[in-house]
């Protein structure tokens, strides 16, 4: 009888905590789901499109939407249409939405190196790799020659109205570690553009009226250092 009631108060105990682990896994699996809709809601957050300028008027409202973004930049066939960010550095708009909230989305960020008005060389942006192509999500795309053959126009305007197209020529892939890619501002362009043609993927010979580039970069993987970087000549637009 003792063994009895002790096995007893074992099994309801057992019983117990299995149900009490069962309730724990519902809870992770819930935030967790509310978690990823929260991020791509951040990723796709279509409240930002009020704030897009129109490319070929005068009017834009990019300074409304805060003293930190520097432009737009919109890919074509392609959900890339963001504003871009420039911090003090480049950790700041990893985590932050336009809007300077927390997001772990982050957002579309210019290098801090690099000039606001693009008149450098070379202009470096960055941005998550999210899933169904949002932010720089379909980066990784052109590492199909027949999507890199299709997805080569774009175009960028500054808060200033300073306005540029970006014919997309190349695609890569890197490490985070390269220097070359990732010090905008010292970087030569010379020396920039024959990596290029060594090491890129695909590459379009095509001439083009400028020799500043443009580069968009983003995550090969999550927490890894691979990179694949799209490279555009940027041209000024009248």
């Amino acid at each position: 009888m003792f063994v009895d009631n002790v096995v007893g108060h074992i099994n309801r105990a057992f019983d117990r905590i299995v149900i009490v682990i069962a309730i724990l896994c519902f809870l992770i699996c819930t935030y967790a789901l509310i978690d990823t809709i929260h991020v791509y809601y951040h990723a796709n957050d279509n409240s930002l499109l009020a704030f897009r300028p129109d490319f070929d008027s005068d009017t834009n409202k990019l300074g409304k939407l805060s003293k930190e973004c520097v432009a737009w930049v919109k890919v074509k066939k392609t959900k890339i249409d963001y504003p871009v960010m420039q911090g003090e550095d480049n950790s700041k708009y990893l985590n932050m939405d336009p809007y300077g909230e927390y997001s772990l989305s982050g957002s579309i960020f210019l290098d801090y190196r690099n000039n606001p008005q693009f008149t450098d060389d070379y202009s470096l942006l960055y941005g998550h790799h999210m899933e169904q192509g949002a932010m720089f999500g379909a980066l990784d795309k052109y590492l199909e020659q027949d999507y890199f053959d299709k997805h080569k126009d774009d175009w960028l305007k500054t808060k200033t109205n300073k306005k540029y197209k970006i014919k997309i020529f190349a695609v890569l892939e890197s490490q985070a570690t390269n220097s070359l890619i990732f010090s905008p501002t010292t970087t030569s362009i010379t020396e920039l553009n024959q990596y290029i043609t060594k090491h890129a993927k695909y590459y379009d010979n095509t001439p083009s009226t400028s020799q500043k580039i443009i580069a968009l970069s983003t995550c090969k993987y999550p927490d890894t250092e691979d990179r694949v970087i799209v490279f555009g000549h940027l041209e000024e637009a009248k």
